[in-house]
């Protein structure tokens, strides 16, 4: 779990140099009048971001970098975080499957679903996938599925690695990369990212893996 964590943070863009959360908050303070701080506050959210935490140093900067277009983007990316979060109703999810057929999330309403998100290009996505394999062969018959959202931007290593690393469940993508609409609805920034979401829709945990996904399937699929 841990070589694991340490390769998510090498899939986040706005992470270009280490440093600690203090340091960050530090110059998030000193520096309330200047764009770049918007990618400061990014930066503090790191893989599992708290929009809550995050919209409190948004909302102490000055009133021009939050009208800015960079503050404009940054406040949807907020909206989307929280309207992805646990206890909300999950976005819906349209995108073409490997066959080219529209597939939504809503197509598997009444079952308890893990929204994958993930790419062939991610090398801590293919280090997760046998996990996944394995999740989804001992809960697959206990109205549990996954689906798919990659965030490939070309079909044939889309469809190669769904093959080689055997994911039978259902896959879809719009082939945008971080473009992704889902992963934009989601206020995706790092992959593998995930959500777990219940029968009636509602999200009730995200981004948990391995071991922890197995325990909370065993916990609701009494």
């Amino acid at each position: 779990m841990i070589r694991l964590l340490l390769s998510l943070l090498l899939m986040i863009p706005v992470l270009l140099c280490a440093q600690s959360k203090e340091e960050l908050m530090a110059q998030i303070k000193d520096k309330p009048t200047e764009i770049a701080t918007i990618r400061l506050i990014q930066r503090v959210g790191g893989y599992d971001p708290d929009h809550k935490e995050l919209r409190t140093l948004f909302k102490g900067l000055d009133k021009k970098v939050k009208k800015s277009n960079e503050g404009k983007i940054f406040e949807r990316y907020l909206d989307a975080l929280k309207n992805s979060s646990v206890g909300k109703k999950a976005p819906g999810i349209t995108q073409l499957d490997l066959s080219g057929e529209p597939y939504s999330l809503q197509d598997l309403k009444g079952k308890y679903v893990l929204v994958d998100f993930w790419a062939s290009w991610c090398p801590p996505c293919r280090e997760e996938n046998p996990n996944l394999v394995a999740t989804y062969t001992e809960f697959k018959d206990k109205n549990f599925e996954i689906l798919g959202v990659s965030l490939d931007k070309e079909f044939e290593p889309w469809k190669k690695a769904i093959e080689d690393d055997k994911l039978t469940w259902k896959h879809i993508s719009d082939l945008q990369y971080w473009n992704n609409g889902a992963a934009q609805t989601y206020g995706i920034k790092a992959i593998p990212q995930n959500v777990l979401v219940n029968p009636e829709g509602i999200i009730i945990a995200k981004n948990i893996h391995g071991e922890a996904l197995k325990d909370k399937l065993r916990e609701v699929l009494k």
